[in-house]
């Protein structure tokens, strides 16, 4: 629990101190971190605690406020216009409705009554229903965006599904205690909770940003017309040696920008010049000496070579600017780029620049 609380406390201070995770939709995912983190703790102090604080603390259900947050989070994520975003302000009312029933049964004096036992009963039943109810609704207006791209979907709907399988072990939890009062299934709840964090930190959330950070920088390639890439080819379009089909990859890779696709293969390469696959194959490699793949890669190593000794795009992340290149991921951007020039992206971006 102490491990799980820690993690969870550390992510929600960095999401809102460090510049690289700053976003409106951060914050609220923050805040529900800081809320999860929350939970165990108060469960470890609430421990043969008679404290009146802790008991309201740990009565007034955290977890309808992490609900609201977390599906607050995701549609900020899917960019939902502002306007329909507030419609759903109600989503905090039960939140506030247990904390004035709280306040209330402190005021009353109601603590170990029946009608205490029937309101904790009630607010834990309603809570979990909640939580399922909002997590699989998210699902649902995450998988149906259509202004988010398709790999921020795919991150999106990984990090929903594995806030699913922490509510689902926390739903078991529950009805372990009711029938047959063991704790099994709470203690591996935890475990995954803390699994969560870490994947929340490691993937989940420095991926999205990085996908984040792309889209803008693509947007102020377009607006500033800044992302046309001349590389070594613009000189060999030049000479009598090289062959018309070379001459047309080369004009349609640098002014239609087809090596920023990460999905382009050499078949897609081939239709769009109008040749089989093994010809466009035989003639890459006899003129230029390399193969398909490899001609595509200079293009993108020659993109991330630009913008990372561009001042202007020094904000954004090494791995921002390895997807906008057309790398599919931070691992084969890293690969190839140390492959080719012997040294990372991040040490190349720290050398020397030539006006």
């Amino acid at each position: 629990m102490i491990a799980s609380t820690l993690i969870g406390y550390f992510l929600s201070i960095a999401l809102i101190t460090t510049t690289f995770y700053k976003s409106r939709a951060n914050n609220y995912l923050s805040l529900s971190l800081f809320l999860i983190a929350s939970l165990p703790f108060l469960e470890w102090v609430g421990i043969g605690s008679a404290h009146v604080v802790i008991r309201i603390l740990d009565n007034i259900r955290l977890d309808l406020l992490i609900a609201a947050t977390l599906f607050t989070y995701f549609l900020y994520q899917i960019e939902h216009p502002p306007i329909n975003i507030r419609r759903y302000r109600w989503l905090y009312l039960p939140f506030f409705g247990a904390v004035i029933i709280e306040a209330s049964m402190y005021c009353f004096d109601l603590y170990g009554s029946h009608v205490d036992i029937l309101i904790w009963y009630t607010k834990d039943f309603l809570s979990m229903a909640f939580n399922v109810f909002l997590i699989f609704w998210g699902r649902h207006l995450i998988g149906k965006s259509n202004a988010i791209s398709e790999d921020k979907k795919r991150w999106l709907l990984r990090l929903n599904l594995f806030i699913i399988g922490i509510i689902s072990f926390w739903v078991l939890s529950r009805v372990e205690f009711y029938l047959i009062h063991s704790l099994y299934t709470y203690y591996t709840f935890w475990i995954l909770l803390c699994f969560l964090l870490w994947w929340v930190l490691y993937h989940g959330i420095f991926r999205l940003q990085a996908i984040a950070q792309k889209k803008e920088l693509n947007a102020y390639l377009v607006a500033t017309k800044n992302g046309t890439i001349q590389t070594m080819h613009s000189k060999q379009r030049k000479s009598t040696n090289v062959s018309e089909v070379i001459t047309q990859l080369y004009r349609v890779m640098e002014e239609e920008e087809l090596y920023k696709d990460p999905l382009l293969s050499r078949s897609d390469l081939a239709t769009r010049l109008g040749m089989s696959e093994g010809y466009l194959s035989q003639i890459i490699n006899q003129e230029i000496n390399k193969s398909v793949i490899q001609f595509v890669n200079d293009y993108r190593i020659e993109a991330a070579k630009k913008l990372l000794h561009t001042p202007a795009f020094d904000k954004y992340a090494v791995e921002a600017i390895g997807l906008e290149a057309g790398f599919k991921s931070k691992s084969a951007f890293y690969m190839v780029f140390k492959s080719n020039l012997a040294m990372s992206p991040g040490a190349y971006r720290k050398l020397p620049r030539t006006s």
